[in-house]
């Protein structure tokens, strides 16, 4: 593996992290990370929470040092938003019964919040349609 592969995961998982704590601060519960369809050409979603209300959240993450080439929110293209649909069916299939569900997204352009950055929340930044 390449120096710089290495140094983008462990930079998406501090991504993720970071998101992690936000959001549960604010009454998001974790219930899985990193959910992947099985094999090739499926998707992945990155968090999937579920919040007081009881709505199954959806959640990606995206972190860009800056905004040059359109920033975070930008880089969630239709084709990505097609294979995080794609999981989620997939990990709906899982459950007995459907609840409600939104699909949302972490997005920071620059530093994450701890060196001093901030997280914008995207609250049913798609839907499945």
């Amino acid at each position: 593996m390449s120096k710089a592969a290495h140094t983008t995961r462990e930079t998406g998982q501090q991504a993720e992290d970071s998101a992690i704590t936000w959001l549960e601060r604010q009454g998001l519960v974790l219930l899985q990370r990193n959910f992947r369809t099985p094999g090739r050409g499926g998707g992945e979603i990155d968090l999937i929470m579920r919040s007081a209300d009881g709505t199954l959240v959806f959640v990606e993450v995206r972190h860009r040092a800056n905004a040059v080439h359109g920033g975070a929110a930008a880089s969630i293209t239709h084709g990505k938003r097609r294979r995080i649909i794609l999981a989620a069916r997939h990990y709906l299939m899982q459950l007995r019964r459907e609840p409600v569900c939104r699909f949302d997204a972490m997005v920071c352009d620059g530093p994450l919040p701890e060196q001093g950055g901030q997280w914008q929340w995207l609250q049913a930044a798609f839907d499945a349609s």
